[in-house]
């Protein structure tokens, strides 16, 4: 039984870019590459492809920040600072569980990132529940980005 890990949607099953890896052996983050070229226009949001889908146990989700190298030597953030990707989110209806990144560039002009170049990092955590809170009378996600109500 698979525990966690990451897959490419069909859309890019067939595109040749690196899968998420951690780069040394107590790096947290799995680092997220660009599937393809991306151009980003400044002061306005845009949601980038990873191209990737996460799979995980119940009680974890996927926590996506920004690199840091990003951030600072090209002013680019991820809007919602921290991207949360629950576990249900993988293979749903809607989208496949394709991971975006809503991604600015805070710069004064366009700002072309390479296919390939390493944009995000993914980090696996537990999460915990309250008394009470008990998942039979919870909805089953029925799509994709921003599905849940």
């Amino acid at each position: 039984m698979k525990k966690r890990g990451f897959e490419k949607i069909n859309k890019y099953i067939m595109v040749d870019f690196p899968m998420p890896e951690r780069k040394t052996k107590t790096s947290a983050g799995y680092d997220f590459c660009l599937p393809e070229k991306v151009t980003l226009l400044p002061n306005k949001l845009m949601m980038v492809p990873t191209g990737i889908k996460a799979y995980m146990q119940d009680d974890e989700y996927l926590g996506i920040h920004i690199r840091s190298s990003i951030a600072i030597k090209k002013a680019v953030c991820l809007v919602n600072n921290e991207g949360i990707i629950d576990s249900d989110y993988y293979n749903n209806a809607d989208n496949e569980g394709h991971i975006m990144l809503p991604l600015l560039n805070r710069g004064e002009g366009p700002l072309v990132l390479e296919k390939g170049e390493r944009i995000a990092q993914g980090i696996f955590y537990k999460y915990l529940t309250v008394d009470e809170d008990s998942s039979d009378t919870k909805a089953t996600r029925g799509g994709g980005f921003g599905s849940t109500k």
